[in-house]
């Protein structure tokens, strides 16, 4: 549901579909995965594997018809519909309500402790957009700070609220719209409120449309310089709300309004009703967002923050040509679509455009999600930078990469740092900034306990609640000693990543060949097993026997670029 909009919008135009739902109906989607693990998992093109039992994966499909942008009504598929019933209660307000399991809405404890006696303080006006289960007003303060001010005011009313998962979805939305106010590119939220029918959320009014009707009103698309000044604004926020563990899951068009008329005015994020918390090293499993703009692998019941991303990348994808990258005529029609077809960068205006601005939008539409971009690493690809408004940001993928090459094995670290000499002048540009925003000594060096420190400088409540502050507590309580720029590039290295980009085999091949200058060493397999930490139930001279080589006993290449990817004795236990 669109908050803040400057017009009404009529539901049966809205582009987007029904919100996808956690989906329980075994004849659309099933996430339990039935074909064995690859004995080398880092090598399969794509983390979704099409053993999936009755997944969208198995489609036939092939392509991805070409459409332009434009609104349409809702798909008639008719199990987003029972399933958006089943999470919030009837969508049609004279129809019965639809309890969860054995749970009915007798007994749901309604109360949210929220501000009283709203109507003494705002006096509601228009209505400028509706959703499934509330609706959006303008509205005017009458007394307080905001007297004689225009607000936003979205009413959710408790009949709505059927389900315990539909009461929770409003106390988490007001949780972290209240936590993470303060960037500039996020709808400011001013208070909540709650009488005995509905609860409102006070919000700023932003009177300049969506994104999506600017991106209509320029028939379909914007010039690359335009699509970067909104990219960054997107990426700005986003990133923001990553850092802090927040997840959006329903990003688009829709959901980012501009402040005011004005070409220039900033954009901002709104509409958190489907954002959830996510620590870094924790997945989630409910199936939300909008069919054009979800993720492969939140089909599958397994994803984190680089969800948003993929969104990201198909409003990229819109704004730059004017059309989805996926499409079809019912919401199973577009998941099919998402899992098995790629964007179309063969027709106009593709050829046309840069190669940095497709090569930005195909590193976000990866279908791997551990190859994708994060917000920062966006903020930084030679597509955007040099703009004046890119600011880069902590990335908590950092924090994971550090961790898991502390944990490596020498034989590793040292791969990893034959890799690092490879990389490019705008992947160590990335670095440094991350690099410096950990507060390096006079003397050049980060110590872990400043990951923890650099945080604390970014932290909103937001963290807290999402757990963060844990997983960097486990990072910075780490033993080891102080890490200098180099040691830190070769640790901050996401090798999935790299494997995305086109230019992976040439980093694979030069990084072997300062590892054979530097760190390639005859080596027997027992001492390869014991560096790897395998267990002796591992058949090792099976499993490793392509890792030597036999002229030697050093370090094969297909050796060093399965070390690079890390590997554990679970690993090969699952082999």
């Amino acid at each position: 549901m669109g908050l803040c909009h400057g017009k009404p919008i009529k539901p049966p135009q809205n582009l987007s579909e029904n919100p996808i739902i956690p989906i329980d109906n075994e004849q659309e989607l099933n996430s339990h995965h039935t074909g064995k693990t690859p004995k080398f998992p880092f090598y399969s093109p794509s983390p979704l594997p099409s053993a999936f039992k009755n997944s969208p994966a198995n489609s036939s499909v092939t392509s991805t018809p070409l459409r332009f942008l434009k609104r349409v009504p809702p798909s008639p598929a008719k199990h987003i519909r029972a399933l958006l019933a089943r999470r919030h209660g009837s969508i049609k307000p004279n129809e019965a309500t639809i309890p969860e399991g054995s749970e009915c809405d007798i007994g749901l404890d309604k109360n949210f402790g929220y501000s009283k006696n709203f109507d003494s303080h705002y006096e509601l006006g228009e209505e400028v957009g509706r959703g499934h289960f509330g609706y959006t007003s303008a509205a005017k303060g009458k007394k307080g700070s905001l007297k004689g001010h225009d607000v936003a005011v979205k009413v959710i009313p408790k009949s709505k609220m059927t389900t315990a998962i539909a009461i929770e979805d409003v106390r988490r939305e007001v949780k972290i719209l209240r936590a993470l106010t303060g960037h500039r590119n996020l709808v400011q939220f001013y208070d909540a409120y709650e009488e005995e029918e509905n609860v409102y959320i006070v919000m700023e009014l932003c009177k300049g449309g969506e994104l999506l009707d600017r991106i209509l009103a320029r028939g379909g698309k914007y010039s690359e310089e335009d699509a970067k000044a909104v990219m960054v604004q997107l990426l700005s926020v986003v990133s923001y709300c990553h850092l802090q563990g927040v997840v959006h899951r329903d990003l688009k068009p829709e959901n980012f309004l501009f402040c005011s008329k004005d070409e220039n005015s900033p954009l901002k994020a709104i509409d958190f009703g489907l954002s959830d918390y996510v620590k870094p090293d924790e997945r989630l499993n409910d199936i939300v967002g909008s069919a054009y703009y979800v993720a492969p692998e939140v089909l599958h019941r397994s994803y984190g923050t680089e969800a948003d991303m993929w969104s990201i990348g198909v409003i990229a994808y819109i704004l730059l040509c004017g059309s989805r990258p996926f499409w079809a005529r019912t919401e199973s029609g577009i998941f099919r679509a998402i899992l098995k077809t790629d964007p179309n960068f063969d027709e106009a205006p593709w050829p046309s455009l840069s190669s940095d601005a497709v090569d930005f939008v195909k590193r976000l539409l990866n279908k791997d999600y551990r190859k994708r971009l994060t917000a920062a690493q966006a903020l930084s690809h030679p597509w955007l930078a040099g703009h004046h408004d890119v600011k880069i940001p902590l990335d908590m993928i950092v924090y994971k990469l550090v961790k898991a090459y502390v944990y490596s094995s020498s034989l590793r670290k040292s791969a990893l740092k034959a890799l690092a000499k490879t990389l490019t002048i705008p992947q160590l540009a990335y670095l440094r900034d991350q690099f410096t925003l950990l507060g390096p000594s006079k003397s050049g060096l980060v110590a872990l306990p400043n990951f923890k420190t650099a945080v604390m400088r970014n932290s909103t409540d937001a963290m807290k609640d999402s757990r963060v502050f844990d997983f960097v507590n486990t990072v910075s309580s780490l033993q080891y000693r102080k890490l200098d720029f180099e040691e830190f590039c070769a640790a901050s290295i996401s090798v999935h990543q790299l494997e995305g980009m086109e230019s992976w085999e040439q980093h694979a091949r030069r990084g072997y060949e300062f590892f054979e200058k530097e760190g390639n060493r005859p080596i027997m397999i027992e001492e390869l097993a014991s560096e790897l930490g395998l267990s002796p139930s591992v058949p090792v001279h099976v499993v490793l026997q392509d890792w030597i080589r036999h002229s030697d006993g050093k370090l094969s290449f297909l050796g060093f670029v399965r070390l690079l990817h890390g590997v554990s004795s679970r690993t090969f236990q699952k082999a």
